[in-house]
């Protein structure tokens, strides 16, 4: 694996398929600096040009107090207009890079997900939670707005009215108020956080790529068109996995009573 100075990527537990990224600033509650940011952009770029493999990720942050903290305004003191600018350009392109990954990315939230920290939660697939993590878009107390995704990926999943209050008050937001607004899909216990998303991660990993990915792309893109133009994207995207050899060794193994042995092709 690649050595990265603010984030750290190794093979999750027993699954050599998929991958554990975390956030790995833990003296800044896992902020994002500038280079932190970088290395997100170019990790997910590359998962997105070449796979190798990969049938899913997972996400998180060093230690037990914080996922991620937002953006390191430690490091934006005293920046000027242009640099501002700049920085937050490659912020955009850590954002893009995250939601446009065709492999499913699921989140372990393993503590406060603020600014920045809950709009990175918002991009990804889905999120289970610890029962301490808390989260917050608080950047208009800043004299900003959320600017990586937030005002968009926030009101996609718990709704435009909870959206709106959240944002523009800033108050924080716990683990199980996220998992009643549909942010969050489940709570867990400290220590059974990172167990449970390996179990659902290794699930995703058994079954077809080619068809995970073609239902992470159906659901994501159907949902920003019609009804009926959904359903023409995701006949569309059926249609890809009738010709691959993971279809034909799926209904094969389902007849002979087996596990199929999915090669993503």
């Amino acid at each position: 694996m690649k050595k990265h100075q603010y984030i750290t990527l190794e093979l999750a537990q027993a699954l050599e398929l998929v991958p554990c990224v975390t956030l790995n600033r833990p003296q800044a509650a896992n902020a994002f600096n500038t280079v932190m940011a970088q290395e997100l952009y170019q990790l997910f770029e590359a998962l997105s040009l070449d796979r190798d493999g990969t049938r899913c990720i997972i996400l998180t942050g060093a230690g037990d107090r914080a996922f991620c903290a937002g953006g390191d305004l430690k490091e934006r003191k005293g920046m000027g207009d242009r640099q501002w600018y700049r920085q937050h350009l490659v912020y955009e392109r850590m954002v893009r890079a995250i939601l446009d990954c065709p492999v499913p990315v699921i989140g372990a939230i393993n503590g406060a997900a603020y600014g920045g920290g809950c709009e990175i939660a918002c991009l990804l697939d889905f999120i289970y939670a610890a029962e301490h993590a808390r989260f917050a878009l608080p950047e208009t107390g800043l004299g900003i707005i959320p600017g990586a995704g937030g005002t968009q990926t926030l009101a996609r999943a718990i709704g435009e009215r909870r959206a709106k209050e959240i944002i523009l008050s800033g108050r924080v937001f716990t683990a199980t108020e996220a998992l009643d607004w549909g942010l969050v899909n489940a709570v867990l216990e400290r220590e059974k956080l990172m167990p449970a998303v390996l179990e659902v991660a290794g699930r995703i990993a058994g079954n077809a790529p080619v068809a995970v990915l073609q239902a992470k792309q159906s659901i994501r893109r159907g949902l920003q068109m019609s009804l009926s133009d959904g359903l023409a994207f995701e006949i569309e995207a059926y249609n890809r996995t009738v010709p691959t050899r993971d279809r034909r060794e799926g209904v094969l193994a389902f007849s002979e009573r087996r596990k199929p042995c999915f090669e993503g092709e």
